[in-house]
């Protein structure tokens, strides 16, 4: 009996130990996302600057946190997906930054890394396989005091930065991320 006892306390114990230290584990990980906390859990809707009823160009955007929390993931379409792509950002240890991953439909990809600046967060990339030459972008995004997302970009192209584009999203916890079927 006494034995029973003592295995069943120990068992106890470990499984306490385990669970503090992946609780603890988990708290690091999601420590490095605090200040997308206003992003994460949420669908956002975008409508692009420029775009008219005629032409419209509108953006689906869907932000979570994954693997436990060592990881957001965002998924976006514009129009209905006719373009996507995915973002992974994580927490580089070693270079104690955010580091980001694009994969898209349009045959790229991007890496880069992100900072932030008060409440926005600054990203910049770098291009692999872009079609029309572009090989860097730099972007700002922030939460607006009437909670929509604003985001803008610029674009690096033979060697001059353009001006990209500049989309407010609204939260819309109904709008799909939607990408065309092969």
């Amino acid at each position: 009996m006494f034995i029973r006892r003592l295995l069943f306390i120990s068992t106890l114990i470990i499984i306490f130990i385990l669970q503090s230290n992946v609780v603890t584990s988990q708290e690091r990980s999601t420590d490095h996302f605090k200040q997308f906390k206003k992003y994460i859990g949420k669908t956002w809707r975008g409508v692009f600057a420029g775009s008219t009823p005629e032409k419209p160009v509108i953006d689906v955007s869907k932000w979570e946190l994954i693997l436990n929390g060592s990881a957001i993931r965002i998924l976006h379409s514009l129009n209905d997906g006719e373009y996507g792509g995915e973002t992974i950002i994580i927490y580089d240890h070693k270079k104690e930054s955010l580091k980001f991953f694009y994969f898209t439909t349009g045959g790229f990809y991007t890496t880069g890394t992100i900072s932030f600046e008060d409440e926005a967060f600054i990203s910049h990339e770098y291009v692999t396989g872009n079609a029309d030459g572009i090989t860097e972008v730099k972007a700002v995004s922030k939460i607006l005091p009437d909670g929509r997302m604003f985001g803008s970009s610029e674009y690096l192209k033979d060697g001059k930065w353009i001006k990209g584009h500049e989309v407010y999203y609204e939260e819309a916890p109904d709008a799909k991320v939607i990408f065309k079927k092969l």
